[in-house]
């Protein structure tokens, strides 16, 4: 029988992980989680990592397996992941992948993109840019050069848009032009789909979402990783927004309206990237609970 590999991405909040439990259970198989902040077992909260009661219902892999001490990148996740899967085949013929960090699925599924190397002058002169100017200046530049790239990109990602950058002014070319040109030969099919709420009601949960995590006490474990706030998984929404509340940048009430705001602003960035990546299925979610029949009915 064909292996196959049946991706579950989507926005922040949209039910991925409960999708991804039911479709273990049925298939009695094992779950790739690829959500590039659920790696470290530092972060719990701020993440929404499933629940210690979803995971005993499923086994997952890549929650809690890192330290923020070192940095999971996607490439290294690739090859980790790759080992698990190589592994998981031999007893099953599905395994389901789940998550919303699009690039890490990519470099699971197709490899990493053969990028030019950098010149080292471009790099320093970008740092430098982003220390003095703010990402607007270099999210301005990306604009110009690269308006796809600058489309699909996490805005507030400062590594990635100086990584894009980089590749730009030391090639000459928008770094959209390097992207998916590589494909590697799986010996497993995919299966892709992506959980689509409506939009208002996509945003009400995310807002929930957020309230949920305040009460759990997400300012407190942000207080305790404060040694770590340079780390790049640190500089994302809900971690950097209460850094920012710590410095006097801004009261409490406002900060967790921030941080409702840019993960709104990230689940439909997610959202575009899934719609221009790869061969996703969209599944409407007014209908949760028949989500999964639905993928069983459409693959066999």
């Amino acid at each position: 029988m064909q292996k196959r590999l049946i991706v579950i991405g989507g926005p922040t909040a949209s039910g991925k992980t409960a999708l991804a439990i039911q479709l273990a259970n049925y298939y009695n198989t094992e779950i790739i989680s690829a959500d590039s902040r659920q790696f470290y077992k530092e972060l719990i909260i701020g993440t929404a990592k499933p629940t210690k009661e979803e995971l005993n219902q499923a086994p997952h892999h890549f929650i809690n397996s890192h330290s923020i001490k070192e940095h999971l990148n996607a490439g290294r996740f690739a090859i980790e992941a790759n080992e698990i899967l190589k592994n998981l085949f031999i007893s099953k013929n599905v395994v389901i992948l789940v998550g919303g960090s699009g690039l890490y699925i990519n470099a699971l599924i197709n490899g990493l993109d053969n990028l030019p190397s950098v010149d080292e002058k471009h790099r320093i002169e970008l740092k430098e840019e982003f220390k003095l100017n703010g990402i607007n200046s270099i999210l301005d530049e990306l604009k110009k050069k690269d308006p796809e790239y600058f489309n699909k990109v996490d805005q507030q990602n400062h590594q990635r848009i100086i990584r894009a950058l980089e590749i730009i002014r030391t090639s000459g070319k928008p770094y959209s032009y390097f992207l998916g040109k590589k494909k590697q030969n799986n010996n497993f099919e995919v299966n892709s789909y992506v959980i689509d709420f409506p939009r208002e009601q996509l945003y009400n949960r995310i807002n929930l979402r957020v309230d949920s995590m305040m009460n759990q006490g997400l300012l407190s474990e942000v207080e305790s990783l404060i040694n770590f706030r340079s780390h790049p998984t640190l500089q994302t929404v809900g971690y950097k927004e209460i850094f920012e509340y710590l410095d006097g940048k801004n009261p409490l009430p406002i900060t967790i309206e921030l941080i409702k705001q840019h993960t709104r602003n990230y689940a439909k960035r997610q959202l575009t990237w899934f719609k221009h990546q790869g061969d996703y299925k969209f599944l409407t979610a007014d209908d949760f609970s028949n989500l999964s029949q639905e993928i069983i009915n459409t693959l066999f």
